[in-house]
């Protein structure tokens, strides 16, 4: 039996309506005692997933919200245990006090993850499939809620399970030769178990190779304005986000320290940064703290926007130069020539062989969708392409680095007839498998994976 949880669903924010959640064995008995339907009939008996209005209470009488109410019974409900939502008015006092009361009708506060947790455990859905609740959560783009909405669908999941049960098959035929050595039976050949074994290899691989396109979508790119000081930097940054986010003056250092703000680039969540003008030295000691920032967020990023003045040949030649001397590495770097609008002949600017480069007028946003098409190719340009049947997690991909590993392994030993090491490599990689789906997740993982969610999910 278990025990009954609660919490709100919506976070603690100002909002019109606001949903406090419930879960578990006791959970029709806990609305009974809060919930009133208007029509005099008790929750417990009302018909699963069925809107129903009435006055919501405290333990003593007291009615703290008239809201609505519907019960799904298990294991036709998300957890796959009695569930209860109660959609109140969004004011966060009405919540507190309205979780409260559940608590005091029998019901405790629910652990981050708890009711995806729950529904793992009871089998409403794979391990693949509670991570990408989370990354729906959490997402910042419509690609990577896309993404999301896909692994929601089992693909991961039901692409792992396959695979694995061609596993279980060829280990079952290695155990027996070892279980029955001396019988005559009907063995496969090794060629054909280690057919299937490279074909399973095949699958992983391609599996392997969507992680870094998962990465970019599930956590975006990390992307850095930087330049020498009234290149145009902060001007950018307001124009790529389509409104004035960094002050913007004709005064050189306008901008002493990083500036962050989250974007999304043609469907790519970028974290976008704008940094203080990097010179040698400033008179101001706050401006050189700026500058130190602005070298550090440099290091750390993904890809860098340099930004040039092109307002005239004499300013575009100081610039090039500069920026020839602070950057030794230039293979995450789009060179953007900036104020091309003042520049009487912006078509003889230097072009940088192999660093792409890119005319904009941020002050009038010439070019900048140009940048955005050279931007998503920088950020795709390992990839065939960038959407894969499915893209697997950091965690997914060193599970299955692990099973492709022992895989290449008990092929080899196949080949060689050393059953026993092949069945010890075969185990090895169904359990990594396992893994990825929650078949053989061990406890401590998933409180892992389970703690990074938040409460009332």
């Amino acid at each position: 039996m278990s025990d009954t949880i609660a919490a709100i669903a919506t976070g603690n924010v100002l909002s019109a309506i606001g949903i406090l959640r419930l879960s578990g064995d006791g959970t029709l008995a806990v609305i009974d005692r809060v919930f009133h339907p208007a029509n005099g009939r008790p929750m417990s008996e009302a018909p699963n997933r069925q809107l129903v209005y009435g006055a919501f209470c405290d333990t003593d009488g007291q009615t703290l919200d008239l809201c609505l109410c519907t019960v799904s019974r298990g294991p036709h409900s998300y957890t796959g245990e009695d569930t209860a939502e109660l959609q109140c008015h969004g004011s966060p006092a009405v919540l507190r006090a309205g979780l409260q009361a559940l608590f005091a009708a029998g019901a405790r506060q629910a652990l981050a993850g708890e009711f995806t947790k729950r529904a793992f455990l009871n089998g409403r859905m794979d391990l693949t499939q509670a991570e990408a609740v989370a990354d729906l959560i959490n997402a910042k783009s419509e690609s990577a809620a896309h993404l999301a909405e896909k692994q929601m669908s089992g693909l991961i999941g039901s692409t792992v399970r396959t695979e694995r049960g061609k596993l279980l098959h060829v280990l079952a035929e290695v155990e027996s030769r070892l279980d029955f050595p001396e019988e005559d039976l009907d063995w496969l050949p090794p060629e054909n178990l280690n057919a299937v074994l490279n074909g399973c290899i095949k699958v992983i691989e391609r599996m392997i190779r969507s992680r870094e396109n998962g990465a970019i979508l599930r956590n975006g790119m990390r992307v850095v304005i930087a330049g020498r000081p009234n290149s145009g930097k902060s001007s950018l940054l307001n124009a790529l986000l389509g409104y004035d986010r960094a002050i913007v003056t004709p005064l050189p250092g306008t901008t002493r320290d990083t500036l962050e703000e989250f974007a999304s680039f043609h469907g790519i969540p970028v974290r976008l940064t704008d940094t203080a003008g990097l010179r040698e030295t400033a008179a101001d000691p706050i401006e050189n703290m700026g500058i130190s920032r602005s070298r550090d967020s440099m290091r750390s990023a993904e890809i860098i926007f340099w930004v040039m003045d092109a307002s005239s040949p004499a300013a575009a030649q100081e610039s090039l130069e500069y920026m020839n001397s602070q950057i030794r590495n230039c293979s995450n770097l789009i060179v953007v020539w900036n104020k091309i609008d003042l520049n009487p002949d912006p078509e003889r600017l230097p072009l940088l062989s192999g660093t792409p480069s890119v005319r904009i007028s941020a002050l009038r946003g010439e070019g900048l969708e140009n940048l955005l098409d050279v931007f998503e190719n920088r950020v795709w340009h390992k990839s065939e392409s960038p959407e894969t049947e499915c893209e697997v997690s950091a965690r997914h991909a060193g599970l299955l680095e692990s099973a492709k590993s022992e895989l290449q392994q008990a092929a080899r030993e196949i080949a060689s007839g050393f059953w026993e090491l092949a069945a010890s490599c075969l185990h090895a990689a169904v359990a990594a498998l396992g893994g990825v789906t929650g078949e053989d997740a061990n406890p401590d993982m998933l409180d892992e994976i389970f703690s990074r969610f938040c409460i009332g999910k």
